[in-house]
This record gives C-alpha cells, structure tokens and sequence, in this order.
C-alpha cells in the first residue's frame, strides 16, 4: 500500500509498509495564467520552402531511382515544400505535370531514364507550359546534356552525388527566394 498525503505545496508518498522510499515532490502555483507569447519561440526562422503567404512550393521530383526520388523528397520536405507526385521516367513526368499543372512550382528532373530522358521530357513540359521551372539533376560527366537543358529551358541544375545545402539552393534560386542555414 502506499499513502499519499500533502501538506502545503508538497506531496508526499510513502510506502505503508515502511519498506520503500520517501519521495517528496513540491508543485508550484502559479497565480498568473500564461499566455503563449509568454514563451520564447526559438524557431524564428521560416521554411524555406513555403511562399509569403505560408503556402509551401508545390514540387514533382522525376528521377528512375527510387532512392535518389527519397532523397529529394526528404531534403525538401524538411524544408516545408510539398511534394506531390513523383515520377520515375520522363514520360509519367510530362503526363504528371499536365496532370498537375498549373499547381506544379517545379520539377526536379534527371537526364537518364527509361521510356523518355529528361531531355525530351523538359521539352514536352515546355510545350505545354512555356514558363515550367525546371532543374536537371545529373551525375558527373554529362556537361553537354547539361547544356542542351539549360539552351531548352532548363533554370538550373543540381549534379550527383546530392548534397543537401546545394539542392536548396539551387531550388530556392530558381524559385526566387534565398536559403539561410
């Protein structure tokens, strides 16, 4: 058995059979009531990736790699973007992004994939919406692809292997804002 007693702000609670601890445990009364501005807040920076009216950035990540897709999408949604939908070839992408459109902000796009490259991809986007931002994501050694995007449309580029400070740059660069660790 264990009795409880208080007396003032203390609480008291001991074991009946005098075999236990005696714990002893003070609660202090407030006689204001808080309020949240009360509290510091400690996360004063906004995410990157939600517009001025707290509106995150809609993104559709294409890439055949279902990890390097993970990837993307876990360095941008850490940031407050929205991914809604990816695609894994460069087909699904351009029936994704008419699918989605005009709510895509952009497309993270890889240059080698099957059924359709990012390449005729990018141009099928821009068919459909001359002002599609979108970046080509590349591993090294495929400058001239690189290029060939950026002459097609492209905004800007993101090479493999990722690293997360540069993807959000990168993004954020296109999408017009700055990102600030």
């Amino acid at each position: 058995m264990i009795k409880l007693s208080f007396i003032f702000r203390f609480c008291y609670i001991r074991s009946m059979i005098k075999l236990g601890f005696i714990f002893r445990f003070c609660f202090i009364r407030s006689r204001t009531i808080r309020k949240k501005s009360d509290f510091p807040n400690i996360n004063v920076r906004r995410p990157a990736g939600v517009k001025d009216d707290m509106e995150p950035f809609h993104i559709l990540i294409v890439d055949d790699s279902m990890f390097v897709r993970k990837q993307i999408a876990q360095i941008l949604t850490s940031e407050g973007f929205d991914v809604i939908d990816s695609a894994a070839n460069g087909q699904e992408a351009v029936d994704k992004y008419k699918a989605h459109h005009p709510k895509v902000d952009l497309v993270t796009m890889d240059i080698t994939m099957p059924v359709m490259n990012g390449i005729e991809a990018l141009k099928g986007i821009i068919e459909h919406d001359k002002d599609a931002k979108v970046v080509m994501v590349s591993a090294i050694g495929k400058q001239e692809y690189v290029k060939k995007a950026l002459l097609l449309g492209a905004k800007n580029y993101i090479v493999k292997p990722l690293n997360r400070k540069k993807v959000l740059v990168r993004v954020l660069k296109v999408l017009g804002g700055t990102f600030v660790e």
